[in-house]
Order: structure tokens, then C-alpha cells, then sequence
């Protein structure tokens, strides 16, 4: 399990261990946060709960007992690694049949360490990177979406356009509907005089130009999933007929005298505000607390930068596999100005750049100009030379990346393969704030 992404408290009030084990946990690419007083770390925890605490039992103010019984109370409590000396084993015991996680005796060793801190932390499930995203915010949602997959409750995605709505209910229907059908219906792309044919279908004759039957989305949907984009640019009248969709669990097709079942999930999605629609009178109120049982909100990619690094290796790793790109990937001064970009059309936006720049970079790697061009344009005559050294850090901070990549992010396997010692590497991890994991 590796520490990458997760947040660690380390309350250790001597200043040498304090520094060492932040710098090493930062090394493995922890997000770290180092409290020096007990009392202190109680506050930023209530604050803020870390993924994992390593406590030493000694502390200045409030002992590190006293902290694990303050924190532990609480619901989702971290787990607690202690940190102890041989007079304080019993101690250490005791506060492992209270609920701790594990305890190190002083003085230890590092690697020994990072084991005993990564069984301690909580599994993440599908992976360690997580599926909509790595960011706090998208672990929320995703815990979310896993709680609903089970049941068969309506579920309303808001969120800005391009921020993965129609991907969210794609993961939240494949968590226990996979083998099912998954009918996507965008409300704001069909014509309002064929939006309710398209929805329900219709027979055979039932209006010029209705050569057969058709069947339409909710039919089509069978036990599987509804899915309606843009709710909010429904009209009126059809949202009458959705409000009697989900009450009766029923529908005609249009020119059909037989009531049909209805057996599927529905989820819609909106980027409008549906409340303010309910007041403008464009929204019926009914139908808003029927499909808005439970709402959950994706947020903006400005709000969740870690998910940018995650989501542009995963894009550029997608878009060359399935183009056969000769590219090698994305340069350093791409990631940087990409991390810097405020992403107006969220992960649209970036899905799109992405497969702009692998079509038409000249390569080896993209550069900040291939991902945004009309920036690059505009700055071209003001822009200055970089330097050899610029060029130098950011080549090997990329060289760095590739070779802990190949070797799964090992320290001594990468050092051995770039012809550098450990501590040197480490060194230039930090410098170049690179995440890893040890042997």
C-alpha cells in the first residue's frame, strides 16, 4: 500500500525525529502536517482528520494517551502509530487494546517504519488511485456512489459542465449493474417535439411519419439505468409526464393504450440550478424532490488540482496507446502550465487538450504550447529564451519520473538504475517534489 496522497499528522515534539520523519513521508509522497504540542494537533484534527497519526506517547502538554482518547471518540477516527521508548511499552500495549494501530520502539528503523505506518491506514478500495479521481473531494463522492450502488433510490449529479456527471453515474450503475443496459439521454440536445417519442417511444401510425413501432429510452433501459442529462432544459409538459413516470413506475408509448412497466434506476444531472428554476416557475417543485432524493455535487477541477496530474497521465497515457503516438508523454514544463491553468471546461477541457496535443505535437514530448496553443501564440514574441538550467532541472525531473515509474516507484532499484546514490536521489525528490515508495 503506498503512502501516496494521504494525509499523515505527525505529533513529535523533538525537532530532529520531528524533521526526519516529515521528510521522509514526504518523500513517499505523504501530504504531511507536523504538530509539535498535543493540544495543538487536537485542534487541527478536529479541523481537519488526517488519513493516519503517528504520535509520540511523550509530549509537552497533553500526552499522546490523552490525544488518542480525544480523537478516538469520534466517528471515522485515524488510526494511531506510536512512537515509544522501551519504559513505555505498557503504556504502548494499552493503547493498542484501546483501538490503536500499532507502536515502534525507539530507536527504529526507517524502512520498519513505513510498514508498520502503511498497515495501519485504511484500504482503499479499487485501487490506490481511486477511480473518478485521487483528490479528497472526488474520494468523498466516489464513498458516496459506492453507498448508493445497492439500492435503487433516484440520484440527482450537479455540477458544472464538463466536471464528469455523466461519468459518475457510469461508475455509480456499473457498481452493481454492469451486465444492464445504461441509457444516457442529453435533454438539452433532442428537439422538445421529439424529446417525448424519444422518451417513452411510440406505436405504429401514431403520428406522420411513424412508419413502425419504436421503443424509447425508458423502455429501453430495462432494469438498468435512466440517465437524464440537463434535466433542467426539460419542458413543462414532460416533466409532468417524468413526474408521472417515477409515481407510477409506469409510461405509454405515444398512440399505445397499454400501460408498460418501468423497472429502471433513473439518475439525472443538471449544471443549472434547480432550486432557482422552481422559483423562476421553469422547474415544477414536485418533480424536483423526486429526483432530487439524494443529490451529490462534482466539483470543479480548479477546486481538486491533485486530480490534474492524475487525470493528464491518464489521458496522455490513453490517447497515445489508442492512436499509436510514437510521443513519449508530457514534458515537465506541460504538467507545470497545466497545473497553473484554471480549467473553465473542467475534465472536457483537459480530455480535449490532451487529444489535441498528441495529434499534433511534433514531439518527443508535448510541450505547454501544443496543450495550449492560443496562449502560447499570444506570448510568443514577449516570452524569453528559458535557460540551460530550466531546461537541465526539468529534464531531469522527467527522467526521475520515467525511472521511478519503470522500477513501481522503488528508491534503491531507482537510484541503482539512474547511477545515483539513495540519499542523492531523495535529495532531488524533494527538491523536485516527487513522490515514491521504499524497497
Amino acid at each position: 500500500m503506498s503512502l501516496e496522497d494521504r494525509m499523515i499528522d505527525v505529533v513529535e515534539d523533538d525537532p530532529i525525529m520531528g524533521e526526519s520523519l516529515v521528510q521522509r513521508l514526504t518523500i513517499e509522497g505523504a501530504t504531511v502536517r507536523w504538530w509539535q504540542g498535543g493540544r495543538e494537533a487536537l485542534g487541527g484534527m478536529k479541523r481537519d482528520a488526517p488519513d493516519a497519526v503517528v504520535c509520540d506517547i511523550r509530549l509537552p502538554d497533553l500526552s499522546g494517551e490523552d490525544l488518542f482518547r480525544e480523537i478516538v471518540a469520534r466517528k471515522d477516527a485515524p488510526p494511531f502509530l506510536f512512537i515509544t521508548g522501551h519504559g513505555d511499552v505498557d503504556q504502548a500495549v494499552r493503547l493498542l487494546r484501546g483501538g490503536a494501530g500499532d507502536y515502534v520502539l525507539k530507536p527504529f528503523e526507517m524502512g520498519d517504519f513505513l510498514k508498520r505506518l502503511t498497515s495501519v491506514l485504511p484500504a482503499r478500495q479499487d485501487g490506490e488511485a481511486g477511480v473518478l479521481g485521487v483528490s479528497k473531494p472526488m474520494q468523498a463522492v466516489e464513498r458516496t456512489l459506492r453507498r448508493l450502488a445497492k439500492g435503487r433510490t433516484t440520484v440527482l449529479l450537479t455540477g458544472e459542465t464538463g466536471s464528469g456527471k455523466e461519468v459518475a453515474a457510469r461508475f455509480l450503475h456499473g457498481l452493481d449493474q454492469a451486465d444492464l443496459p445504461f441509457m444516457a439521454v442529453n435533454c438539452a440536445a433532442i428537439p422538445t417535439d421529439l424529446m417525448e417519442a424519444e422518451l417513452f417511444g411510440h406505436e405504429r401510425g401514431a403520428f406522420t411519419g411513424a412508419t413502425q413501432r419504436h421503443l424509447g429510452y425508458a423502455e429501453r433501459a430495462g432494469r438498468g439505468t435512466l440517465f437524464l442529462d440537463e434535466i433542467g432544459d426539460l419542458s413543462l409538459p414532460l416533466q409532468a409526464k417524468l413526474l408521472r413516470l417515477l409515481e407510477d413506475r409506469t409510461f405509454h408509448r405515444i398512440g399505445g393504450e397499454q400501460a408498460l412497466p418501468f423497472k429502471a434506476r433513473v439518475m439525472a444531472a443538471t449544471n443549472a440550478d434547480l432550486t432557482a428554476l422552481v422559483k423562476e416557475g421553469r422547474f415544477r417543485e414536485d418533480l424536483y424532490y423526486r429526483i432530487a432524493v439524494i443529490t451529490v455535487d462534482l466539483p470543479p477541477l480548479r477546486d481538486r488540482p491533485e486530480d490534474v496530474r492524475w487525470l493528464l497521465d491518464r489521458f496522455v497515457a490513453g490517447t497515445i496507446a489508442a492512436t499509436g503516438s510514437d510521443l513519449s508523454g508530457l514534458s515537465a514544463l506541460a504538467e507545470d502550465a497545466a497545473l497553473a491553468h484554471p480549467w473553465p471546461g473542467n475534465v472536457r477541457e483537459l480530455r480535449n487538450r490532451v487529444e489535441r496535443a498528441v495529434a499534433l505535437s511534433l514531439g518527443p514530448w508535448i510541450s505547454p504550447g501544443d496543450l495550449f496553443p492560443e496562449r502560447w501564440a499570444e506570448a510568443a514574441e514577449a516570452a524569453r529564451m528559458p535557460s540551460l538550467e530550466e531546461i537541465r532541472r526539468a529534464a531531469e525531473k522527467r527522467h526521475i519520473h520515467r525511472a521511478l515509474q519503470l522500477t513501481g516507484g522503488e528508491i534503491i532499484a531507482t537510484a541503482e538504475a539512474l547511477g545515483i546514490s539513495r540519499t542523492t536521489l531523495w535529495e532531488k525528490m524533494k527538491r523536485f517534489e516527487i513522490g515514491g515508495r521504499s524497497d
